[in-house]
Formats: structure tokens, sequence, C-alpha cells
């Protein structure tokens, strides 16, 4: 068979090491010959492809980014965009498509196959919010960077008598905001299952200054007041979704007007998904992948594989994806203790 690799949506921590192990297990396992889709869907659609030996894969474990390059295309979109699709992977004589994305991605991947193509999902997202797998490669980097950065405010927070504000990406979930908070020691911690309260977070934070003299803030990009809503940018991707961002700026205008206590903003951005990923995204990225491979062989298409314990399965797109895994409240209680 001729297998087609592509990574679609945001870059992730991982994804090279996805590839490398689709090659290797396709290639040296199965005999088959793999080429990689340039930038996602919309590359399957132009008909940019390249070819994957084995050799292509070698070094790429430790990168970050994707040598295939990614985009926010949505595949289903129009009858025209799927009838490219389908002549393409006709005239490549593609057997079979490992899909590299998150759940918008994967959604979309549902409706092409649909149409008879052979599709594997390997799940991708840092915010670790798809609902069937236990955890997404690229979640476990994302928390070590953004608990470098909390690391790195203390100092600077100490020295000024600051509120140091930290926004990190989890437009629908605050896993990332939590562990890093947690694990950084942050003094409050916001994220979009909990709407907050104006009132009773300053109070905390004055309460908080009267015996120390800083405090470290971290919220998701999602996160909102009650009775409000996410702040957004005005624009929407692909998918329709707004864009969001500047929790982290209304915040601090909010707190410093009723506190009267200093505070600045730091927005990590696409620093949180970039980079060298972690050990333990590298092996569950490698795992992902073999497994995908697996179940191609295997003919389970039109699943996206999911660890589940210790074991991956591949698991229906239809029932994984459009639900939303939310963090986890047990652990927000434990962060609960150490606020303040």
């Amino acid at each position: 068979m001729r297998l087609a690799i592509l990574t679609s949506g945001g870059d992730c921590p991982g994804l090279n090491a996805v590839i490398r192990a689709v090659v290797r297990t396709a290639t040296d396992r199965h005999g088959w010959e793999c080429v990689g889709i340039k930038y996602g869907w919309k590359g399957l659609a132009t008909g940019e492809m390249i070819p994957l030996p084995t050799q292509a894969v070698s070094g790429i474990l430790y990168r970050g980014g994707t040598i295939l390059g990614t985009s926010r295309f949505n595949p289903a979109k129009d009858k025209e965009t799927t009838a490219r699709i389908l002549e393409n992977l006709v005239l490549h004589q593609i057997g079979g498509v490992i899909c590299i994305g998150g759940d918008g991605t994967l959604r979309a991947s549902h409706e092409i196959a649909k149409l008879g193509v052979n599709i594997v999902g390997v799940p991708k997202t840092i915010d670790n919010d798809i609902a069937a797998t236990d955890v997404t490669f690229g979640f476990q980097t994302a928390v070590q960077i953004v608990t470098d950065a909390i690391d790195r405010l203390h100092s600077t927070a100490e020295s000024h008598n600051r509120i140091m504000i930290l926004e990190t990406m989890g437009r629908n979930t605050g896993w990332i905001a939590l562990a890093a908070g947690l694990a950084g020691g942050a003094d409050l911690i916001l994220i979009p299952e909990r709407p907050f309260s104006y009132e009773k977070i300053c109070e905390m934070l004055v309460k908080r200054h009267e015996r120390k003299s800083f405090s470290i803030v971290v919220v998701a990009e999602g996160a909102f007041p009650e009775g409000g809503k996410p702040v957004d940018i005005g624009e929407l991707d692909a998918f329709g979704r707004p864009r969001l961002g500047g929790i982290g700026f209304e915040l601090a205008r909010e707190i410093e007007a009723r506190t009267k206590i200093e505070s600045r903003v730091t927005v990590l951005g696409y620093v949180q998904r970039g980079g060298t990923p972690v050990a333990y995204d590298r092996i569950l990225a490698t795992r992902f992948g073999v497994a995908a491979v697996e179940a191609a062989y295997n003919r389970q298409f039109d699943c996206f594989i999911a660890l589940k314990g210790e074991d991956l399965v591949p698991v229906p797109i239809a029932d994984g994806t459009g639900k939303t895994k939310t963090a986890d409240e047990k652990l927000f209680e434990v962060a609960k203790l150490f606020f303040g």
C-alpha cells in the first residue's frame, strides 16, 4: 500500500516523532511506500506531496514543529475542495492516509472517510482536551514550558512587589494552566471550566499582599468572569471558531483598578507549542505512530488512536470527537489548597 501522512492544525511538540514512527513502521515492518502531504489537507487539495523514505525521517525525533508543514484547512468545506482531494488520492495512488490533528481536523477527516477514503487519525493538541484519549502528545511539553515561565516570573514579581499574570493557551479547557500552575506554585489559577468573580479574586489577592509582597496568577485564554464570555480578537479560524486572546490584559486592568496593586501580563502564546518535545511526548508520539500504522494494516479505518490507561486502542472518529475533556475537578481542588 502507498500510505500518505499529513499534519493539520496548529503545530505541536511530537509531530515529527509520529511521522518518523509511521514511516519506519510502514516501511520496515510492512514494506509499504510512504509519502508526505505538505501543509495538511490543503496540500492534498493542491497535490503537494513528497516521498518519505526512511532516510527522510532520520534525525527528526527531537525536532519541534513538523517537517511536512501544516495549515488550518477544512477538507470538507465545499464540494469542489472535496472533489479535488478525492481526485488527488486516486491520481497519486494513495491507499490510506494517516491524519495527525486535533478535534476539528479529525471531525473533518471523518467527513472525508465517509466518502470511502481509508483514514486513521492520531489525536494532537497541547490542550489535552480530546475526550476519547487519556492524554495527547505535546501536552507535557507545553506544561513544562509554562512551568519554567512561572519559575522565572517569581523572581521579578517578588523584586517589584507586583501581581504577575501569565496567560496560557486553553480555548475550552484549562489543562495547561491547571497543571503548570500547580507545578509552578501559582497563587491563583483561572480556567474556562470555573467562571471567576473579580470581587472574590481581588479580595483574595489583597489579603495575600498583607503577608506577601507579590502574586502569580495563571489564566487560560478561554477563562471568563461570571456572566461574561471569553475575550476574542474579532477573527474566526478555518473552522469558524473565534480566535481567543486578551483575558490576561483585561484581568490586569481590573485587578489594578480594584486593588491598586501594580499588575503586569505575560502572554506565552506560540512559545508553548514550539521547540523540542520532552521525553514523555517523544515516547507517546512514537507509540501513536506505530499504532496508527497497525490500525491501517488491520483495515481499521475511520478511527483514531487513543491512549486508554497504558494501552493504545483505535476509537471510531465519530464516537471520540465533538466532545471536550474538561480539566480534572479533583486536580483543581488540590490546586485550590495553595491559592492565596
